[in-house]
Parts: C-alpha cells; sequence; structure tokens
C-alpha cells in the first residue's frame, strides 16, 4: 500500500501529508486495479488509515475485512508502525495474531523482548469447495539497518565512515536476524495450528527477502534428513508450504518433455521490486498441498500466477504517481476435475 494514511495525518515526519489530490490518486489507483482484476482474497501491508481502507473495500464488494493491530501516533497526527490487512469477498470465520512460543524463542537465543517488527495476522476464510482455510499476512522485517549513528562533526570525516560501515555490517545482520526469526517463529506456529484444525494454508505478504537464499529457505522445508523415508513421504507434505510460483511452472511443464523445456524457456519470474538498476522478488503466495495438483488429496491446482509491475516498469504520472513500490502477485486457483 505504500502509506496508506489519510489527510491531514502525516506518516513518519510531520511534512509528509498527502494533498487532497494525491489521496484521491491513491485512492483511485487501488480502486482501479481491485475492479479490473477482482482477487477474491487480498492481503495489505503498511496500512495507517484502518477505516478508510475498510470503507474502501467495502464499496468495491469486500464485505469482509480485518487488521489484528494498530498502527502508533505519536504528537496526535504523525503515525508509524503501519499494520498488515486482509479482505475477503468469502467469510471470515475468525481472526487472530499470531503469538510466537516464547520458551522456544529463548533457546533459539533471542532477547526476551522479542516481538514480531509487524504482527503478523491469520484469517480463518470459509473459500469455496474447500471449507475453512488459514490465511496469513506477513510483512516481514526490512532489510535496513537496525542500527543507526548520528553525524558527529567533532570526529573526522574517516572516524564517521567508519562508525557508519560498523552500524551498517552490525545493523544490516540484525535485522537479518530478525526477519529470519519472525519466518521461523511464523512457521512453527503455523505448523501447530495445521495439527490442530487440519486447515489448508495461505502465507502471503511483503517477505522482505529471497525465498532462496538461506534467510528464509525454511519456508519452503520439504525433507527431514534423518526421518524415516516412509514416514516423511506420508506425513510430511501435510505441514509443508509451496511457493506459487513453482506450482504454477509445474503445472504447466506437467506434460511432454518437449513442452516441458519450452515452457521452463518461456516462464520467467518477474521481479516485484526495484531498487536502482537492482530487481528481486520480495513478495510471495506460499501454499499448502491442498493447493498442489502433484498431491493425490489436492482441491486445486495454480493456473494462472501474474505480476501486476506497470506502476514500476511503465509508469504514467497520472495513473501511477501514488501507487505502490512493489508488484502485486496475483494467482488464479482451479478446481481439479
Amino acid at each position: 500500500m505504500f502509506n496508506y494514511l489519510e489527510p491531514p495525518n502525516a506518516f513518519y515526519e510531520f511534512e509528509r501529508i498527502y494533498s487532497a489530490q494525491q489521496w484521491t490518486k491513491k485512492q483511485r489507483w487501488i480502486t482501479d486495479y481491485l475492479t479490473e482484476y477482482r482477487p477474491d482474497v487480498i492481503g495489505f501491508q503498511e496500512v495507517f488509515s484502518i477505516e478508510s481502507l475498510k470503507l474502501l473495500l467495502s464499496g468495491l464488494g469486500y464485505e469482509y475485512f480485518a487488521v489484528v493491530d494498530e498502527p502508533e501516533v505519536i504528537d496526535d497526527f504523525i503515525y508509524k508502525r503501519p499494520v498488515v490487512a486482509i479482505a475477503s469477498r468469502d467469510p471470515i470465520v475468525a481472526v487472530a495474531a499470531i503469538e510466537h512460543d516464547v520458551e522456544l524463542a529463548q533457546a533459539l537465543g533471542l532477547a526476551d523482548s522479542f516481538t514480531f517488527s509487524r504482527q503478523v495476522l491469520r484469517a480463518t476464510i470459509e473459500l469455496p469447495h474447500i471449507g475453512l482455510s488459514d490465511c496469513y499476512v506477513v510483512h516481514l522485517k526490512s532489510k535496513r539497518s537496525m542500527i543507526e549513528v548520528a553525524e558527529c562533526k567533532v570526529t573526522t570525516p574517516e572516524k564517521n565512515i567508519i562508525e557508519h560501515l560498523k552500524a551498517d555490517i552490525a545493523g544490516g545482520w540484525a535485522s537479518t536476524v530478525q526477519r529470519g526469526s519472525e519466518a521461523t517463529l511464523l512457521m512453527l506456529e503455523m505448523i501447530k495450528r495445521r495439527e490442530a484444525t487440519q486447515n489448508p494454508m495461505l502465507l502471503m505478504g511483503d517477505f522482505n527477502n529471497n525465498l532462496t537464499d538461506g534467510v528464509l529457505s525454511h519456508l519452503l522445508t520439504s525433507s527431514l534428513r534423518f526421518a524415516p523415508a516412509f514416514d516423511s513421504k506420508t506425513y510430511l507434505e501435510k505441514y509443508c508450504l509451496n511457493d506459487a510460483w513453482q506450482l504454477f511452472v509445474k503445472a504447466q511443464t506437467d506434460c511432454t518433455e518437449q513442452a516441458k523445456q519450452e515452457a521452463t524457456t518461456v516462464l520467467k519470474r518477474t521481479p516485484t521490486h526495484y531498487f536502482g538498476a537492482s530487481s528481486s522478488v520480495l513478495d510471495y503466495i506460499l501454499l499448502s498441498c491442498e493447493f498442489d495438483a502433484s498431491y493425490d488429496d489436492s482441491f486445486f491446482s495454480v493456473s494462472d500466477y501474474y505480476t501486476y509491475d506497470r506502476h514500476l516498469v511503465n509508469p504514467v504520472f497520472e495513473r501511477d504517481d501514488q501507487s505502490t513500490d512493489h508488484a502485486v502477485i496475483l494467482i488464479t486457483l482451479t478446481l481439479r476435475s
């Protein structure tokens, strides 16, 4: 959402306030996207104005809306710490904020004060054909350094650079530890919930990290090193998550060898975020086995995967001036025959 905050309130600093025209453009951009693509369930990050968003979505057919936290307000009108939200055309029957296992966090070496940088939301939604399903919305800790250094005019320029370098190295690692810990503790709570309810799982949001570089790769754990092979095959799939993109590719390539090679060549994952000359995939939708067509008891297959990035790669000022700094991922689930 990139700072969804209704004026005359300010985000982070007192002068960062949308004009009436900017606010209208921001709401119009959201409306246009939802009107054109009509997702049934959608997760949001960086929400400050909760009631405003709820009202906007209600007018677009999203009768069900939920948050589990509130942004922090300082100096009466300056907001920080935005929250995540979820909207659905289908009934949301229960909502909860994820509470991590404190004893386990301590065993991992985390401080007693550890918390998620943004509260994780779980909404249990009555989805067509499959019934009660647990949808999680996240906005994991960013890569921004957790340590800041104030400029000191007393020291030399070289000393200032050294202090910034040390803070950047240590603060960047602190952010990595926080992000990885959030993912780990969340995944364990998801497994615990899955065991108790057997509800299908969907995890969506801004992960602020590539899934394959090691920090978050455990979210896609699909094998156990020392467990008996038969038991792993029998039970493990039920508790694992799958990248929706990979499920889509697998569905497209599950045919002849020639078609598989052709499809793999054509299919290339689109970045969801750009920073300078670099690009990366930071936003994901992860699904449990009920959405994996190769799983014998699955209900759905991922028949389409679309990354909406027009506002990033080919922006039009009048249309995209107040959009968002990330691409939007949209998947289509088709009921298996």
